[in-house]
């Protein structure tokens, strides 16, 4: 997916999501695991419009927000600004992270790693991920179990009107599977009569949960676990709706 596109769709990004239950259903998981790993600073290598970063921040800590769109960055710096112990970064998966020191963890969420165009940057980003963090810190990944999905068919998700910089518009999200290889259908169908229909077909990898282990223990990881869900329940390939990956280096 290009930075073009990411930058086309940061308003429709933001309208879509449900920003306080979702964080209100993540916090949980990352209070529990931060305090175990005793994390102090993290970098959300794709923050979008900085959500989980502010986030991180409210709770004291050091956090660096990277991400491809300069769209998506600066309604981040409009929504949060740039306080002390908040940064923003324009960074690629592809480029180097290389903190001043380790980070104690770092995240890529909301199914933002299978947005790539193939597995090497997948892998790529993994492993950068695990040399920004300290010994004994933490990686994890999030993105859909696209292997519950049917093949074929359109589950649809969500509709519902929002306001976006264009003007009012109805927003109709699914996502489907094809093969190995999955898409988010997205209907942005303006209130205006007169002004014209957007659509866009968003491609997915399809990441396997053995997999992505396998990069990150070929790239120093000592223990790598996997969820369904962040209510840390045991992952399952044909019935979780989440793969939520935990690698400790």
């Amino acid at each position: 997916m290009s930075q073009d596109v990411f930058n086309d769709m940061t308003d429709i990004y933001e309208a879509m999501t449900d920003w306080p239950k979702r964080l209100a259903n993540e916090g949980q998981f990352y209070r529990r695991l931060f305090e175990r790993v005793g994390v102090q600073s993290v970098v959300d290598v794709a923050c979008g419009t900085g959500r989980h970063a502010a986030m991180f921040h409210s709770w004291g800590l050091r956090v660096e927000g990277a991400d491809i769109s300069e769209n998506m960055l600066r309604r981040a710096r409009a929504n949060f600004g740039e306080p002390a112990n908040l940064r923003w970064v324009l960074r690629e998966f592809n480029q180097p992270i290389q903190p001043p020191e380790p980070f104690d963890a770092a995240i890529c969420v909301g199914n933002s790693l299978a947005l790539v165009p193939n597995i090497a940057i997948v892998e790529r980003a993994a492993q950068e991920m695990l040399a920004a963090v300290r010994t004994g810190g933490v990686v994890v990944l999030h993105v859909l179990n696209l292997w519950r999905l049917p093949d074929g068919p359109c589950v649809w998700q969500k509709c519902k009107p929002a306001t976006l910089e264009r003007g009012e518009a109805l927003i109709v999200k699914g996502v489907h599977r094809a093969g190995t290889r999955g898409y988010v259908d997205l209907i942005i169908a303006p209130l205006d009569a007169a002004a014209k229909m957007q659509t866009e077909s968003v491609p997915l990898l399809g990441l396997e949960a053995d997999k992505l282990a396998e990069t990150l223990q070929s790239a120093g990881a000592s223990k790598v676990q996997t969820f369904g869900d962040y209510q840390e329940q045991p992952y399952n390939r044909d019935s979780s709706v989440d793969l939520i990956v935990v690698a400790e280096k």
